[in-house]
């Protein structure tokens, strides 16, 4: 499948920036392929639109906010939240209501900025753990990566890649055959899988863990949301809760913006930001190396032969059905790479 040529894919919220990197200068974006810009005015409201502008295709996003306008470096033409002109300076007598860029939703949530480039299918995601009480959150990752959305997301659910993949941090190469795992829950939207997973706890990682033992056990319970969310709750034998958020942003076919925070149920005395952060970025960047070795062009039929699958596969095989009944329900067929003939 790739990405940017599935149009329903652009009716889900992704998110594009931390609310924190977005001042006072408009922030520019690719998303789905397509240039944007993401923007706050004046009285604190975001906005999205396309990063062009309607006269002579300057990038709004090399221009400034004014009040609640953007403003084209180019010539001073500015648009409201909604992409309509509402000034042409050298014009100031002539009506600009046929100058129009396209404007899409943004809204905030969890410290990002999220867009949706069409009529949204769904809500963004809710998480149990900003409501329980006792959570708080960590911001982790802003990356860009060279593969593709639904690529992390199967390797996200994928029990049997741990033991080599993360070799060298938590996983047991000596033990390859993982559970299989469950799935306990699924709708339109995704799927709940859960499983157990005998780990390594790695050199260092004792303050992050909160034992000293040489290996544990990590109960986890891994929600996909379609397409490209999944929440992965893992809870330790001692009680702690180490929730992971990753959101693969389609940037274009063969690149995703990797969006990662976590949610722990203790406090920055018990284990600081720095260690979590430094804790997790190894089992990601073992992910991001192999993963940017895979074809962005995943083949969502699992019976094409193109790859051969295993009895742990069955979560990737099941995100490729249901991305299939997604696009089939809105009238697309999946939409692959033209390849030579041989």
């Amino acid at each position: 499948m790739l990405t940017t040529r599935q149009k329903v894919l652009r009716r889900f919220w992704y998110p594009v920036v931390r609310e924190s990197e977005l001042g006072a200068a408009p922030f520019p974006f690719r998303l789905m392929g397509e240039d944007i810009v993401v923007w706050r005015d004046a009285s604190g409201g975001l906005s999205a639109l396309a990063d062009r502008c309607c006269h002579r295709t300057a990038k709004l996003s090399r221009g400034w906010v004014d009040g609640n306008l953007i403003v084209c470096p180019y010539h001073g033409w500015a648009y409201d939240a909604a992409g309509a002109c509402q000034r042409i300076p050298q014009t100031p007598g002539v009506p600009t209501t046929r100058a129009q860029v396209p404007g899409y939703r943004a809204a905030a949530r969890y410290g990002y900025v999220w867009v949706c480039l069409g009529e949204p299918l769904a809500d963004i995601p809710v998480f149990e753990e900003p409501g329980e009480g006792g959570f708080r959150q960590v911001h982790q990752f802003y990356e860009n990566w060279q593969c593709a959305p639904f690529r992390l997301m199967e390797n996200s659910f994928d029990l049997a890649h741990a033991n080599f993949t993360h070799k060298d941090s938590f996983g047991r190469i000596d033990d390859p055959i993982p559970e299989l795992g469950h799935i306990t829950q699924q709708g339109g939207a995704g799927f709940v899988l859960e499983g157990r997973i005998p780990v390594k706890n790695p050199e260092g990682s004792e303050s992050v863990l909160h034992t000293d033992a040489k290996f544990t056990e990590r109960v986890i319970r891994s929600t996909w949301y379609l397409p490209f969310v999944r929440k992965s709750r893992i809870t330790y034998p001692n009680g702690l809760v180490h929730s992971i958020v990753t959101c693969a942003t389609p940037v274009d076919d063969a690149s995703t913006q990797v969006c990662q925070w976590a949610y722990r149920n203790d406090t920055e005395a018990d284990a600081s930001t720095e260690a979590i952060i430094a804790f997790d970025a190894k089992v990601v960047g073992e992910d991001k190396f192999v993963l940017e070795s895979t074809d962005c062009d995943a083949p969502l039929v699992a019976a094409s032969g193109e790859e051969r699958h295993m009895p742990t596969d069955g979560p990737g095989l099941l995100m490729r059905k249901m991305l299939l009944a997604l696009l089939a329900a809105h009238g697309e067929n999946e939409v692959r790479r033209v390849r030579a003939a041989a």
